[in-house]
């Protein structure tokens, strides 16, 4: 067991290494592993912690070293993990519905929820996109359109395209520079740093938001 905890916590931790040896064991089953982990990020909104962009980067880094995964294939399996992932998600927020936002779920964030919602209200179906690339709210946007934001049709464009886009970001930003010599001695940085350039549009949101209820509060 406690294997298995440690494990997990490289996925944190030691993120490129893990995916490195894990492919240096199990070979093609890193497919099945990363499938399952953007799968669950994705489409499980009790699980917003996992790691989504820096995952993409490492897995971009390690599929181009021709140790036992092919880039072409692990970009395919992941944009299929993130297409499902979105699209589960979407029905489960469309099946709970508008009580999502009642408090009745503890195991649902409000404050997440309602951080979400405000960036649909504020970019509309292109949140859908957006959301990709900011952590949690990348979990918790297919859910808050399924409970009633979004028609599932329309939905679904704005799901392939930004699945499509995070993608050619973050792992093809994996392939291009996840093998420079920089990049590989000090990848933990490199993690801390794409996960600080993802919530800033958060940061950004936060502080327009306080700017105009200050605005608001001076002009009484």
């Amino acid at each position: 067991m406690d294997g298995l905890i440690h494990e997990f916590l490289r996925l944190f931790t030691e993120l490129d290494q893990f995916l490195a040896d894990f492919v240096r064991d199990h070979g093609t089953l890193t497919y099945a592993l990363l499938f399952a982990i953007v799968f669950c990020e994705t489409g499980l909104v009790i699980l917003p912690f996992l790691p989504g962009d820096s995952l993409l980067f490492a897995a971009g880094a390690i599929a181009v070293r021709d140790i036992g995964i092919d880039p072409w294939t692990t970009a395919t399996v992941l944009f299929i993990a993130a297409v499902l992932g979105d699209a589960v998600n979407y029905h489960i927020g469309r099946w709970i519905g508008p009580p999502a936002f009642s408090g009745r779920y503890r195991w649902l964030r409000q404050d997440h929820l309602e951080r979400t919602k405000k960036f649909f209200e504020r970019y509309g179906g292109r949140a859908v996109v957006l959301a990709r690339f900011v952590p949690i709210v990348r979990t918790f946007a297919p859910f808050v359109a399924g409970v009633g934001v979004m028609r599932y049709r329309r939905f679904v464009a704005f799901n392939v395209f930004g699945a499509a886009l995070w993608v050619v970001v973050a792992f093809g930003g994996g392939c291009l520079f996840g093998n420079i010599p920089w990049v590989k001695r000090n990848f933990s940085v490199v993690v801390i740093g794409i996960i600080i350039v993802s919530v800033l549009p958060l940061v950004w949101e936060w502080w327009a938001h306080r700017r105009s209820i200050n605005g608001k509060t001076r002009s009484f």
